[in-house]
């Protein structure tokens, strides 16, 4: 049966591939043309990366806040998590996937699995929300450029000791270790139906968020829109869910960020 079902689930595969690599690019190309606000990223990455209090980019007229502004922050943070945490969801998403064709035979599992990753997706919508209203009290008490640039030391400090300690904190171990182990992941979490789907891609969703949060905050400090910033925690999440020395790696990145924010 298994080898009978062998060339379904390759094109299965390669259909969720295709369509993850889109989304993943799309996001990614948002964000390098400006998520509509009208400055490319190109640019605001050649910015420093933060404290400058006297950089001429820093003394520039604060952005004044509107609810349509307020949503475009939404969309734009939205879309710099997909593009930074699909990559690393990939393989559970593909898992999902191949178990739904195995248990319901000729049935394409496209809604399932689509359901599972609009659940995933909608956990990090939920942590947008906060990083925006974040975003606006930073930019009010002027401890963020209106380019988007942390501007306090003391601020920058801080997100880089609070990273760091997060990496060794029991949370994000349990984290880590259910975003790193898929098949046990979907063992212990399985659910039936549409409405199961949707439950376990918010269920792992939320153990990515419990895994990455404090590495998303830290956007606060190389500068949100910072493209090698972004390039550089997506890597850096990747590599911790993926690789197989991901754990080691998780630590030293979390003594780096800890000797940074001492140095600061």
């Amino acid at each position: 049966m298994f080898d009978s079902l062998a060339p379904v689930l390759r094109r299965d595969r390669l259909v969720v591939v295709v369509a993850l690599a889109v989304v993943v690019v799309l996001s990614w190309a948002y964000v390098v043309v400006g998520a509509g606000t009208g400055t490319p990223a190109s640019q605001m990455s050649a910015l420093p990366t933060a404290l400058h209090i006297n950089d001429p980019m820093g003394a520039m007229v604060p952005i004044r806040w509107t609810p349509g502004y307020a949503l475009l922050m939404f969309v734009m943070w939205w879309l710099m998590m997909l593009a930074t945490m699909l990559p690393s969801a990939a393989p559970m998403i593909l898992l999902f996937a191949a178990l739904i064709r195995n248990q319901h035979g000729s049935p394409a599992p496209y809604v399932g699995t689509g359901l599972f990753a609009a659940g995933y997706l909608a956990v990090w919508a939920g942590f947008s929300i906060p990083a925006v209203a974040l975003q606006w009290q930073l930019s009010r008490l002027a401890l963020l450029s209106p380019m988007m640039v942390t501007t306090s030391t003391a601020l920058g400090s801080m997100l880089l000791l609070a990273a760091g300690v997060w990496q060794f904190t029991p949370l994000k171990h349990v984290c880590l270790r259910h975003c790193r182990a898929p098949a046990e992941f979907l063992t212990l979490h399985w659910r039936k139906g549409q409405g199961g789907a949707v439950l376990m891609g918010i269920l792992h969703g939320a153990y990515c968020l419990g895994c990455c949060w404090m590495l998303m905050l830290l956007l606060f400090y190389g500068g949100i829109m910072n493209i090698y910033w972004i390039a550089g925690l997506t890597t850096l999440v990747f590599v911790e869910k993926l690789a197989p020395f991901g754990s080691w790696v998780s630590g030293f990145i979390g003594a780096g960020f800890i000797l940074a924010g001492l140095s600061l």
